[in-house]
């Protein structure tokens, strides 16, 4: 095979994943791939870019069972796929990531983000309890959401105090 099959692409997203979509296309084998703790990261990233670009409900409440993983990298990268999914079926599991105390600080951070990406303003309230927590990360990633969704919105807003 060439050089030139093997480069990273870019997805649907805009993005460049840091592995290539998985080709089994059903949601159940996705999802075995994805919470065995087992397979290799790599796998379990596969699994991820594949249920991201079916953009189904049902390919975001897979990814969310996801959170159950060991792997702090994996949470968040799942966190950061489903910003870009942009589906609220995500928020319940998403809020439950930036509300946890005990969850890796990159993980909260990226719920974060991905809660002002999706756009549904019934997030406010769970972003603003943590627009000063003691985490920077966790707190400013929680002011750029909130001033994303007043963008959104089509409010002005300039440094907005929350």
């Amino acid at each position: 095979m060439s050089d030139e099959g093997r480069r990273p692409q870019v997805s649907q997203y805009g993005s460049v994943d840091p592995a290539p979509p998985a080709k089994v296309p059903e949601v159940t084998s996705l999802t075995l791939q994805l919470c065995d703790e087992e397979q290799p990261m790599f796998q379990r990233m596969r699994a991820v870019f594949a249920l991201r670009n079916q953009r189904t409900d049902e390919a975001c409440l897979a990814l969310c069972k996801g959170f159950t993983s060991e792997s702090a990298l994996l949470r968040h990268e799942i966190a950061y796929v489903l910003g870009q999914m942009q589906n609220p079926v995500a928020l319940p599991n998403l809020i439950a990531r930036l509300e946890d105390p005990e969850e890796h600080v990159m993980v909260r951070h990226e719920a974060a983000e991905a809660m002002g990406a999706i756009g549904d303003r019934s997030v406010i309230p769970s972003l603003q309890k943590f627009v000063e927590d003691p985490l920077p990360e966790v707190a400013e990633s929680c002011v750029v959401a909130l001033d994303l969704l007043a963008w959104v919105e089509g409010s002005e807003f300039e440094e907005t105090e929350w």
